[in-house]
């Protein structure tokens, strides 16, 4: 696989004008995370009790984000970032439980390009996706996901990625869109939310925090590196 001393930065690619909305793509797609680093990054957190995931889903949603995001000198890894506890909370809350989305069909057979098709609530379509996957990736390298090593998570995902690898009932392109869009959510946003553990990505980005307080030093720093300790919604409380 190519690119293996820089296991994602095609996913940090254009990460300066998508924070904190993170609306990176994932350029280069997973090929080239299936090596892993190491990293003198802080220590992981104890790991909080899930409002809704199971520990199968956990375990599988923690090795699909540290696939994604490694750790590395750039930042820890996906897990230690908190993006676990970010798509638990969200799952767990009024969206995960579909309180915004239209369910009454009809639900028809279309192209994957017109994304999510299904009855279910965000929360029953995570359940149902992991458990393709690791129904998939059992009947195809013999374990569930978070038991492959590195390089098959990372060619498993990269299959996700292509519509190659054949689920039952749901596609396996639209469901890995929405675990890398989960990793991108919690990976950038506010720490408030759970993710972006000790505000790990803002800081390699040098994102200052809540942009509306930081408008008079706008110029100051135009074309600069920005120095200044990001601040989430909890340090204004």
């Amino acid at each position: 696989m190519a690119n293996k001393d820089v296991p994602r930065r095609d996913f940090l690619k254009g990460a300066g004008v998508a924070v904190p909305l993170a609306a990176t793509a994932l350029a280069g797609g997973l090929a080239s995370c299936a090596e892993e680093t190491t990293t003198a990054a802080a220590p992981a957190a104890a790991p909080e009790p899930m409002l809704t995931l199971t520990a199968t889903e956990a375990a599988f949603l923690s090795a699909c984000y540290d696939t994604i995001i490694p750790a590395d000198d750039l930042s820890p890894s996906g897990t230690d970032c908190g993006l676990v506890t970010y798509i638990d909370r969200q799952l767990a809350g009024a969206w995960g439980g579909g309180a915004r989305m239209y369910r009454s069909g009809p639900f028809l057979q279309t192209k994957p390009e017109y994304g999510y098709q299904l009855p279910l609530s965000p929360r029953e379509y995570f359940a149902a996706g992991i458990a393709a996957t690791n129904a998939w990736t059992t009947k195809t390298y013999g374990k569930e996901f978070d038991r492959l090593e590195p390089t098959q998570r990372a060619e498993a995902l990269t299959q996700m990625e292509q519509g190659k690898a054949e689920f039952a009932g749901i596609e396996s392109k639209i469901f890995f869109d929405a675990v890398l869009q989960s990793a991108m959510e919690g990976f950038f946003a506010d720490p408030i939310y759970g993710g972006n553990r000790n505000k790990a990505s803002w800081r390699m980005v040098g994102y200052p925090g809540l942009p509306a307080t930081w408008a008079a030093k706008a110029e100051e720093y135009r074309g600069k590196k920005v120095s200044i300790e990001p601040q989430s919604i909890a340090d204004f409380s």
